[in-house]
């Protein structure tokens, strides 16, 4: 992957891995799962509209064999993926959500092999082993001698593979589609199963403490518009099992950012499998990009020796 990925796909991933406690806070504060994800959701679709208008990009619409498969995407990648992590977060805490979520790329690495062939190389799937082999050392670590497979676990376990769909089966429509745009589509079309929620929101915002008011509202604004308009464009530019692989550093970032806010402290066994995590996607950007520019000139270099004089 190059820098440009690279970096959105990790400014990408740092917010992402700070929703988690500010999910946890809103719910702390006062808001139900179902009115958070419509009001975050509100606020995200709102920003999308606001950019287009201010920056007077213009937004083409969809074509018409593709407004189903937007539909679609957006129900799964926003929808019941939101919905995952939201009710999840009710009983699962925000370190252990984040590391339940960070196993999407185990799952999108074989469906983009099925679905895109995007096939891995041995240290593609080296580091994936060693990115699962760090997440299950953080999962054991988070849960402390109370390790069991709760509702919320379950949940999160959905949405991780609701998030891996989403991510491989939306590769193809950046051939026809501006990142921006179809992030956009997937936000509002996500946004409107989320109404049936709408009953009772507004008594509920003004219910809220100021804390969960102002978690809501940046997570609709980052980790639910910027970071998801960042991740479209990674993934535009690399291959979605390799863009996927930066999710292993998720982990990391909301165990840290929930140790700050609210005061969920790792321990010694958490802090080895981050690093183990975070070594699987050197594993896989480095070391397998290595690999493969090393085969590609040995291939360049049989079909100079083999070319006809």
């Amino acid at each position: 992957m190059n820098i440009k990925v690279i970096l959105m796909a990790g400014m990408a991933v740092f917010l992402w891995g700070s929703a988690f406690a500010a999910i946890r806070a809103s719910l702390l504060g006062g808001y139900s799962a179902g009115h958070l994800v419509l009001f975050r959701f509100l606020i995200a679709s709102f920003v999308f509209v606001l950019y287009f208008w201010v920056s007077g990009t213009r937004l083409r619409l969809p074509n018409k064999e593709d407004i189903v498969r937007i539909l679609l995407l957006g129900w799964i990648g926003i929808s019941v993926y939101q919905l995952g992590v939201t009710y999840g977060e009710k009983t699962v805490s925000a370190g252990t959500a984040g590391l339940l979520i960070a196993s999407a790329p185990i799952f999108t690495a074989l469906i983009a092999t099925m679905a895109l062939k995007e096939y891995l190389s041995f240290f593609g799937w080296l580091g994936m082993g060693v990115g699962f082999i760090g997440i299950s050392l953080i999962t054991f670590g988070s849960a402390g001698s109370n390790l069991t497979i709760s509702t919320g676990s379950i949940l999160l376990i959905i949405a991780a593979i609701a998030a891996s769909i989403f991510f491989v089966y939306q590769k193809p429509l950046f051939k026809k589609y501006k990142p921006i745009e179809l992030t956009a589509y997937f936000t509002w079309a996500g946004t409107i199963p989320f109404f049936i929620y709408f009953p009772g929101l507004i008594q509920e915002i003004q219910a809220a403490t100021v804390e969960a008011n102002l978690s809501a509202i940046y997570v609709g604004i980052f980790p639910a518009a910027v970071a998801y308009a960042m991740w479209a464009i990674a993934l535009s530019l690399g291959e979605a099992g390799k863009v996927t692989s930066m999710i292993y550093i998720e982990p990391v970032f909301a165990i840290a950012v929930a140790w700050i806010w609210l005061h969920e402290l790792p321990n010694v066994l958490s802090i080895i499998g981050g690093i183990i995590a975070v070594s699987s996607v050197f594993i896989i950007n480095v070391l397998g990009k290595r690999k493969a520019a090393v085969e590609r000139r040995a291939a360049n270099n049989r079909g100079i020796l083999n070319r006809p004089s």
